[in-house]
């Protein structure tokens, strides 16, 4: 099965990174977590965004970026940024794809950026707008990378509680 990979680099908020994290966990994709960050991981808020998922999360922890690409070498990188020049479903994502964040107030590492500039990505809109909240972006990468491997081992229909769908 394909591995998908969500890099969040010294996330500052604890509300987005619960979301992300409630995402994550139900898709099945592995989150990565890159110090420093803006909260203790015990943070009641980030908890509460993340909701009972918690046990479905894979997660681990690094000192630094460069912890995190001594621990991570083979992976196939895609850096969403607002400065990116190549459209998000414009990608073909790899397998042991990697979904990297930046801060919410500052975005990835410049210099990370410039190493890596055909594996940058970024999602339209408008130029008067900064950018889109952290946790949203994330979902819409997530799904994108997803939909291209056809949804592996997520449920494709849901249930009605009180009826069939055939009645």
């Amino acid at each position: 099965m394909k591995q998908l990979n969500i890099v969040l680099v010294e996330p500052q908020i604890p509300q987005n990174t619960g979301n992300i994290a409630r995402t994550c966990a139900a898709t099945g994709a592995r989150l990565h977590l890159v110090e420093p960050m803006g909260f203790r991981v015990d943070d009641k808020k980030l908890k509460r965004a993340g909701l009972d998922y918690w046990y479905l999360l894979d997660i681990t922890y690094y000192t630094s970026l460069d912890d995190f690409f001594e621990k991570n070498k083979g992976g196939n990188f895609y850096f969403f940024t607002t400065k990116g020049k190549n459209l998000y479903s414009d990608v073909s994502y790899k397998d042991n794809a990697f979904l990297f964040f930046g801060r919410e107030d500052a975005g990835l590492p410049e210099e990370l950026l410039k190493e890596n500039p055909n594996s940058c990505v970024r999602l339209p809109m408008r130029e008067e707008a900064r950018s889109l909240n952290l946790s949203n972006t994330v979902a819409v990468g997530v799904y994108e990378v997803l939909r291209q491997w056809n949804f592996p081992k997520l449920q494709w229909e849901g249930k009605l509680t009180r009826y069939n769908w055939d009645d």
